[in-house]
């Protein structure tokens, strides 16, 4: 058994059964586990208990919100922030491990490189590596953004960097994976129509080549074989639907973009 740290592991989840006991299993670290849950009907809540999680059921209030919600509710003073389809790999375990192993962290907040796993494969170019996120950090030094997508933790401090993967399990099921991405590009465009952007046809059509472009040629993405392309040719589709939702939102609200 690994040593427990003063450490809070803690995840928002719904419907979150097929991956969480690897998520929970690459953290025997923690001293204490915070699950909000937002309304599962699956093994999520069991799991959670068989691993001695403190499970909360709490509303879905989008995903910066729902973050920093269980946040708060975490005892310790430092906690360990993951999505319920990451892991942590056995280096970056061994990082923070060693970050505690005297005493408490001698600074406050820490990023590490996240590596999306598609289609079986890990993937180490193109988009989305080394993809940067600050996850583990001490309650005062840092806060989630109030985003409801594409969330992220606020610091006036920059955060140093620990050694080893977040292993990012993003398609299990690809169709789940689909319909994942489609809430998404919704909740996109939902903020791009509040603050008030635009959707011209020359961005809608634009973007998805300049993003093939950057992702596949530019950061090597072809090096992540056929698993690498579909990753990036699903994000191009994504950018494109975002731009056809928000322009869809603009004409319900009486809005037009200039051609």
């Amino acid at each position: 058994m690994s040593e427990k740290l003063p450490l809070s592991l803690v995840l928002i989840t719904c419907n979150a059964a097929s991956r969480l006991r690897d998520v929970l299993a690459s953290v025997p670290f923690a001293s204490e586990i915070i699950l909000v849950d937002s309304g599962s009907t699956d093994e999520t809540a069991a799991i959670a208990v068989e691993f001695g999680a403190q499970v909360v059921h709490h509303p879905w209030a989008g995903f910066g919100p729902q973050k920093a919600h269980a946040v708060s509710l975490a005892s310790n003073d430092w906690v360990l922030c993951l999505d319920a389809d990451e892991a942590l790999s056995p280096r970056l375990a061994t990082s923070i491990q060693r970050a505690f192993s005297k005493g408490l962290p001698d600074y406050p907040v820490y990023r590490f490189a996240r590596c999306n796993v598609f289609m079986g494969r890990p993937l180490k170019h193109g988009e989305g590596y080394p993809d940067y996120n600050t996850r583990l950090f001490r309650k005062d030094a840092a806060r989630w953004s109030d985003d409801i997508v594409h969330e992220h933790v606020l610091s006036d401090l920059p955060p140093r960097t620990l050694e080893g993967d977040l292993l990012h399990y993003s398609a299990d099921d690809l169709k789940a994976y689909l319909d994942k991405q489609n809430r998404y590009t919704s909740l996109a465009a939902e903020r791009a129509m509040a603050r008030g952007e635009s959707a011209p046809l020359a961005r809608m059509l634009l973007s998805p080549v300049t993003r093939f472009l950057k992702f596949w040629l530019v950061r090597g993405g072809w090096q992540d074989g056929l698993p690498g392309f579909v990753h990036i040719a699903i994000g191009c589709q994504n950018s494109f639907m975002k731009y056809v939702k928000l322009r869809e939102l603009r004409r319900q609200a009486g809005l037009s973009d200039q051609e």
